[in-house]
């Protein structure tokens, strides 16, 4: 007679064949009509056993990010060094690392199927708590004060199980979950400290009127403050996003011109980059306002698709839109 627990299944660890069994149930029965005797006789395994790996139904679920929570906690708890938001990043980043597709992502993906989307609520905001916690006594070790620290764990907190959602509904399997836990964490970026508040590029507009109708208007950035001083001075602030400053050496430089032109419009010592939605309909709309269109819309090697422009306020500008590993 075979000893293997369900005939025709390779072998498994009794935690997966467990985990494997109570979403089998979820699926037919729903979370709440599924008893831990029922995932137990599914599994071929004694109750005794059961509580070996998980204390109650719901932790077959949420196991695995359970495991990774614990190791961000004592990560954050032992850190010591002087940068705690790269502290922070760094651990929210390794939690990522080698996830898999599991429990979890079955029950996001199949939420109603298994009657689980009261449940699922409540759990997640539990773990929410507890990475908003870790990251916000991180940042008020390091001096941050307490509703920054508090903001920020609980952005972090939200885009971490937000990542695991998007992965899951995605394909999780498909793509790693680091791409969409990148894209959260960047997200919730600004609400950690950092040595400068704000990166702001201030360019001269000769033609003011015809500088603001295309940024505000045809870019889309959006007017924060505006003030009007003696002699005519004006100024508008736009608001565009995340910001940050991309230093590159020489050879970086003729690599992205490689790759983003055709040789005939090299980058100037400053060029504007923007992250949109559609590179193509924005290259247009662009250049119907009055931009020279210096590089037409190309794929990199890094999944974006980018074009470069000149635009008024002599700016030289890129539009990249991020493909992802599965983008047109």
């Amino acid at each position: 007679m075979s000893t293997e627990p369900r005939t025709g299944r390779p072998r498994a660890s009794s935690r997966e064949t467990l985990a494997e069994a109570a979403c089998e149930l979820f699926l037919e029965r729903g979370f709440e009509q599924t008893s831990i005797v029922d995932i137990t006789s599914r599994a071929g395994v004694s109750r005794s056993s059961f509580f070996n790996y998980f204390a109650s139904k719901s932790d077959i679920v949420w196991a695995a990010l359970d495991e990774r929570i614990g190791v961000l906690e004592d990560r954050l708890e032992n850190d010591r060094g002087a940068d705690a938001a790269s502290a922070v990043r760094a651990a929210l980043t390794a939690l990522g690392d080698g996830f898999t597709p599991d429990s979890l992502a079955l029950a996001l993906v199949n939420t109603d199927a298994m009657g689980l989307t009261g449940e699922l609520e409540r759990e997640a905001s539990l773990r929410r708590a507890r990475i908003a916690l870790a990251v916000s006594q991180r940042l008020q070790r390091a001096g941050a004060a307490s509703i920054a620290a508090e903001v920020a764990g609980a952005a972090h907190g939200g885009a971490v199980l937000a990542a695991i959602e998007a992965w899951a509904h995605e394909g999780a399997g498909r793509a790693p979950l680091a791409r969409s836990l990148s894209l959260a964490l960047s997200a919730a970026a600004p609400t950690l400290p950092s040595g400068a508040r704000q990166l702001r590029v201030v360019a001269r507009a000769d033609d003011f009127e015809e500088a603001l109708a295309f940024y505000r208007d045809e870019l889309g950035l959006v007017e924060r403050e505006s003030y009007e001083g003696e002699g005519d001075a004006r100024v508008v602030i736009l608001a565009a996003g995340e910001a940050t400053l991309e230093l590159s050496n020489a050879g970086q430089v003729a690599l992205i011109d490689s790759v983003e032109t055709d040789g005939d419009a090299p980058s100037r010592p400053i060029r504007i980059a923007f992250e949109v939605g559609d590179t193509e309909s924005v290259a247009d709309r662009l250049v119907a306002a009055g931009a020279d269109l210096q590089a037409s819309p190309r794929i990199t090697p890094w999944r974006s698709l980018n074009a470069r422009l000149q635009a008024p306020a002599d700016l030289q500008i890129t539009l990249f839109q991020e493909l992802g590993p599965d983008g047109p």
